[in-house]
């Protein structure tokens, strides 16, 4: 444990790397997304000793770019992986639990037409096993509406040759917040963790890893990292970061591109998510309303190049508009309707399948006898499990009374005390008093309270005051608490995966700019010049990730 209560904090990160420089770890976790989150956190709650490094933002890969889902899998029943639903399914059960802001319940319409591979009657059953494997807890049993119930459910839903449709359960989530909670409860269970600081090569002690070089961006500086054992959690990295630090490596991976739309939510005026099949029912497609926008996603097909240079093309954008063209030709989507792509990397185990889509989505452990135990492949629902499985692995490598020492994970109890169910439902009651006090309009304490619970009357100190627009006043708050709780240092990161701003607003936000640009001035004590700067990287990366729509 540390001797001081450090915080994922900008502000805290330089005395995090002094102790990076000076100690010895037990764990050492490369990779900043959700598994090495999740892994950090599992071994800090056993009492280890851990030290994370990231070399870009905290989520920056696969984490942010996710289909936003935490769901069992309802195909993978198709393909026998009844363990790996099960366990998506037991998982998706706590984290209504422990991330109650995070991972919210939401029902999904299977539209099922004549000629399906699979009919009525087979999806039926389906529906039963899901439910039973479920241990009939989800939040909703499925429903069977006829053709007539569907197009009156989903009034743009294509009716010719429709069959009928299944309504079942599962969840939608925030995928990069949920990074960044979790890094946030390892800190505070005594993990250290940094983003920007790249693992560059590997120091071997009697063909063993007994410290990674690091090369901190942010300073310029290099420094080692030393540790009793080494985890990789780089998710479509894996293959390139073991080749990096242990030089002989045979490749695990099957990388998978997955590229997702977004629109406005008034293009389709739905409460439930849609599941699509697509390619023969070879993939699923589905449609995902989430807060204030609606996603349609995602490709599925293999992926060879840097994982960092995924792109979405005017192929995976015209696939994905005939997709949803064939289920609701009355929506009219055209390219013109778009706000936002994205694009990421699945870090897939290469299993040997036919096709990408039939690969299977079970996570791999694999213990290197260098020191190194390497995390690949899964899901991102199951991932406290894969974290769970991959700590308790590592022990292998620690003696006897560290073992018993470190065998007791403490990874059931909510992400923040301050975020719990009954955390949430005692702010959703404080709604009138935090309107009286702050003079923040109801959307916006609404918005504010969804997010983060309790902890919105800690963050209350941020809001820059009434002479504000209720819009800049909630974006200056979320900014100097991106900073603050996130180690947030960068108007690129703070748009892109800290608030849904570039998602969701055909504008992408950047009508708040100078108030948030000044926010973080104010706390990052930026020059002018440095504001400027940060500004024009931002709308850079904008232009940059939205290529496609000038092509």
């Amino acid at each position: 444990m540390q001797k001081e209560n450090l915080r994922l904090s900008v502000h805290d990160r330089p005395k995090m790397i002094d102790q990076m420089k000076t100690q010895t770890f037990d764990l050492v976790v490369i990779g900043g997304g959700i598994t090495g989150a999740g892994v950090a956190r599992d071994a800090a709650s056993r009492g280890m000793k851990v030290a994370l490094i990231e070399a870009r933002d905290f989520a920056v890969g696969t984490s942010s770019r996710s289909s936003k889902l935490i769901h069992g899998g309802i195909r993978y029943l198709e393909n026998y992986e009844f363990h790996l639903v099960f366990e998506a399914l037991s998982e998706r059960a706590l984290l209504f639990d422990i991330a109650p802001t995070l991972v919210h319940p939401l029902r999904f319409v299977l539209p099922l037409y004549k000629g399906n591979r699979v009919g009525m009657f087979k999806m039926g059953l389906g529906m039963w096993a899901y439910d039973a494997l479920s241990l009939f807890e989800a939040p909703e049993p499925h429903e069977r509406l006829s053709a007539d119930e569907s197009v009156k459910r989903l009034p743009l839903l294509q009716r010719s040759g429709l069959e009928g449709s299944y309504v079942y359960s599962d969840a939608y989530m925030d995928d990069d917040r949920l990074v960044h909670e979790t890094m946030r409860s390892a800190v505070s269970m005594g993990a250290l963790a940094v983003n920007h600081v790249r693992a560059v090569d590997a120091v071997l002690e009697n063909g063993k890893m007994s410290s990674v070089v690091c090369a901190d961006s942010v300073s310029g500086t290099k420094f080692n990292l030393s540790g009793k054992h080494f985890v990789s959690t780089v998710g479509p990295w894996t293959d390139s970061v073991a080749v990096d630090l242990l030089k002989q490596w045979k490749k695990v991976l099957r990388p998978s591109k997955g590229v997702h739309l977004t629109f406005n939510r008034s293009r389709f005026n739905v409460n439930d998510a849609i599941v699509m099949a697509a390619d023969n029912e070879k993939r699923i497609v589905f449609g995902i309303p989430r807060h204030e926008m609606f996603i349609i996603g995602t490709t599925d097909t293999d992926y060879k190049g840097d994982p960092q240079d995924v792109s979405v093309t005017t192929e995976d954008v015209d696939y994905l508009l005939d997709v949803a063209g064939q289920y609701f030709p009355g929506a009219g989507l055209t390219k013109a309707d778009i706000i936002a792509s994205y694009a990421g990397v699945r870090p897939l185990v290469d299993d040997g399948s036919e096709t990408e889509s039939k690969t299977s989505r079970e996570h791999l452990i694999y213990n290197d006898e260098r020191n190194m135990t390497f995390v690949a492949g899964g899901k991102y629902t199951t991932y406290r499990r894969m974290a769970l499985d991959a700590v308790e692995s590592t022990l292998d490598f620690f003696d006897v009374n560290d073992r018993v020492r470190f065998g007791r994970p403490q990874t059931e109890v909510p992400l923040n005390p301050l975020a719990s169910v009954d955390a949430l439902s005692n702010a959703r009651r404080g709604l009138e008093r935090y309107h009286r006090e702050t003079g923040l309009s109801h959307e916006v304490l609404r918005t504010l309270i969804e997010r983060h619970a309790s902890e919105v009357e800690r963050l209350f100190v941020f809001d820059p005051g009434a002479s504000f627009s209720q819009d800049e006043r909630m974006w200056t708050i979320e900014a100097k608490h991106a900073i603050r709780e996130t180690m947030c240092d960068s108007l690129v990161d703070f748009y892109s995966r800290r608030v849904p701003l570039v998602l969701s607003r055909a504008d992408h936000g950047l009508p708040f700019l100078g108030r948030i640009s000044r926010a973080f001035q104010e706390e990052l004590h930026w020059s002018e010049q440095e504001r400027a700067t940060q500004s024009k990287l931002l709308q850079e990366y904008l232009s940059l990730e939205f290529a496609w729509q000038r092509n």
